[in-house]
C-alpha cells in the first residue's frame, strides 16, 4: 500500500544580496517603471548635464584635431622611421578590444543561458557599437586620404585594381565591418519590445511616433515572439564565432609580420583573451556608476560585480600567461633578436611602461581572488580604472618597443607622441562619452522585457512550459 504525497513544502530562506541577481519584491509593473522612468518621467539629472557637457566638448577637441590632420597631413603626429604606427594603431586595438565584451556578454552567455546577463548586456552591447566607432576612425584618419577608404573595398572599377587579400590590413576592413553589422542587428533587435513599451507609454506624441517608428509594428503576439526569438539565437550563433575571430585578425597585423616581438604564434589567443579582460574592465567601470547614480542597486547586484570580476581575473590570468610565454619564448628560440627584444623591453628606454603595465594587469589583479575585494564596489572601480590603464600600456609597448629599435642599429630611433596625439585619443574618450550619455538618456539602459524574465511568475510550469514576460500587459 503506496502512501500518498502530499504537495512539497518548500522552507523560506533569507534573502542574500551577494547572491541575487534580482532585488526581491519586484513584479512586472515595478520592473517596467522603473526602467522607463529614466527615459520619459524622470527629470534629467544635473550629474547628467555635467558629463555630458565635459564628453562634448572632448568631442569638439575630436574634430579640431582631425579637420587640423585633414588640412595639414599625419605628419602632426608623432609617428616617425622606424616608429611609422604610433597612437592610430594603439587606440585603434584597444577601443576593439573595449568592444568585445559586449557581444561576449550577449550572445556567449546567451547560449549559455546564464541568467545574470540580462542587467548588464543592454548597455555593454552599446558599449561595443560606440568603441568600434571611435576605433574606426584611426585607421581611416591614418590613410591620410580618408576620401579614398573604399579602395579598400572589392568593387568592380575601370582599372582593374583590387586590394591585396594577403594583407591583413584588408582582412581586418572585412572583420570590423562584418563585427559592427551584426552588434547593431544584435542590439537593435533585443531593443524592439522595449521600444514597444516606451511608445505605449510616451506621454509626448514626438516620441510616440519616434519610437513607435524604430518599434516597428511589435505587438506582443505570439508570432512576433516566435519570430523574435528565432532571430534573437541566430545573430548570437552568428556573433560568437566574431568574438574570437574580430581580434584575431587584429593580432595578424603584427603575427604575420617578421618583426622580432610581433612574430608570435600565441597572438590570436592571447589578443582574444586581452580584448574580454579589456571589455569587461570597462563595462565595470560604467556599470558602478551608473547603478549609483540612478539608484539601480536593485538591478545590477552585487552578484553582476562579483561575476564580472571572476571573469576579468579569468582572462587577466591568461593575458599574464601570454606575457611569461613571449619572455619563454624569447630564450628558448635561441633568436637574438627575439631575446634583444624582451631584454630592450625589460631594461630599454620604455622599461617603465612595461613594468607599469605589468604592475596594471597581473599585479594588482591578484586582489580580485578575495571575495571581499570582489564585493567591495570602490576597489572593483579602482581596479577596472588600472586595468584600462594597463590594457592601453600593454598596446603601447607592443607597438613602440618592437619597432623602435628596428633591425639595423642606424636605423634606431625614439617614438614620441605630441600634443595632437593625445587630443585626438581624448577626443575619441569624448564620442565615446557623448554617444554612452545620449544612449542612457534616450533608450532603456536595462532590458525591460529580460528583466521581467527573472520573476518567479516565468519559472517552468509543472507542465515543462515558461510564460513570456510579454504574456503581461506591455504597459504595465
Amino acid at each position: 500500500m503506496s502512501e500518498e504525497k502530499g504537495p512539497r513544502v518548500e522552507m523560506a530562506t533569507p534573502f542574500d544580496p551577494r547572491a541575487a541577481i534580482l532585488a526581491p519584491g519586484h513584479t512586472y509593473a515595478s520592473i517596467t517603471d522603473k526602467i522607463s522612468a529614466l527615459v520619459l518621467t524622470r527629470r534629467t539629472p544635473r550629474g547628467w548635464f555635467l558629463g555630458f557637457t565635459i564628453a562634448f566638448l572632448l568631442l569638439m577637441l575630436l574634430l579640431f584635431t582631425a579637420a587640423y590632420l585633414l588640412a595639414t597631413g599625419v605628419g602632426i603626429w608623432g609617428v616617425t622611421v622606424p616608429v611609422g604606427w604610433g597612437f592610430d594603431i594603439i587606440n585603434f586595438v584597444w577601443w576593439i578590444g573595449i568592444g568585445h565584451a559586449g557581444t561576449l556578454i550577449s550572445a556567449i552567455l546567451l547560449l549559455l543561458r546564464q541568467r545574470w546577463r540580462t542587467s548588464i548586456n543592454r548597455f555593454a552591447e552599446a558599449m561595443t557599437l560606440f568603441a568600434v566607432a571611435c576605433a574606426g576612425l584611426y585607421p581611416l584618419l591614418h590613410m591620410g586620404r580618408p576620401w579614398l577608404f573604399y579602395w579598400l573595398l572589392p568593387y568592380p572599377n575601370t582599372m582593374g585594381t583590387w586590394p591585396q587579400p594577403r594583407s591583413p590590413l584588408v582582412w581586418d576592413v572585412f572583420a570590423i565591418t562584418t563585427y559592427a553589422t551584426v552588434s547593431f542587428l544584435f542590439w537593435f533587435i533585443g531593443l524592439i519590445p522595449d521600444l514597444a513599451t516606451l511608445r505605449d507609454r510616451a506621454r509626448r506624441r514626438f516620441w510616440r511616433i519616434l519610437y513607435g517608428f524604430l518599434a516597428m509594428g511589435w505587438r506582443g503576439s505570439a508570432r512576433h515572439w516566435a519570430r523574435y526569438e528565432m532571430a534573437y539565437l541566430l545573430l548570437a550563433g552568428l556573433a560568437t564565432p566574431l568574438v574570437v575571430s574580430v581580434h584575431t585578425v587584429v593580432s595578424f597585423d603584427f603575427a604575420i609580420s617578421i618583426i622580432p616581438g610581433w612574430h608570435a604564434t600565441i597572438f590570436p589567443p592571447y589578443f582574444v583573451a586581452g580584448a574580454i579582460y579589456s571589455g569587461f574592465a570597462m563595462v565595470v567601470t560604467l556599470a558602478i556608476p551608473l547603478r549609483k547614480f540612478y539608484e539601480l542597486e536593485d538591478f545590477i547586484t552585487m552578484k553582476h560585480l562579483d561575476n564580472m570580476a571572476k571573469i576579468m581575473l579569468a582572462t587577466g590570468l591568461i593575458v599574464g600567461y601570454g606575457y611569461m610565454m613571449e619572455a619563454f619564448m624569447a630564450w628558448y628560440s635561441g633568436n637574438p633578436y627575439e631575446r634583444y627584444m624582451i631584454l630592450n623591453r625589460l631594461r630599454g628606454p620604455y622599461a617603465p611602461v612595461y613594468w607599469a603595465l605589468l604592475v596594471c594587469n597581473v599585479g594588482v589583479l591578484q586582489a580580485l581572488w578575495s571575495a571581499r575585494v570582489r564585493r567591495n564596489v570602490r576597489a572593483l572601480f579602482a581596479i577596472a580604472l588600472v586595468v584600462n590603464v594597463g590594457m592601453w600600456l600593454e598596446r603601447f609597448v607592443i607597438v613602440v618597443t618592437s619597432l623602435h629599435r628596428d633591425f639595423l642599429p642606424s636605423s634606431w630611433g625614439m617614438y614620441r607622441p605630441t600634443i595632437f596625439d593625445w587630443t585626438m585619443f581624448l577626443g575619441s574618450i569624448g564620442l565615446f562619452l557623448t554617444l554612452m550619455f545620449l544612449f542612457i538618456r534616450l533608450l532603456p539602459v536595462i532590458s525591460i522585457f529580460e528583466m521581467r524574465a527573472l520573476l518567479p511568475e516565468t519559472a517552468p510550469t509543472p507542465g515543462g512550459g515558461t510564460m513570456r514576460p510579454a504574456e503581461a500587459p506591455t504597459t504595465s
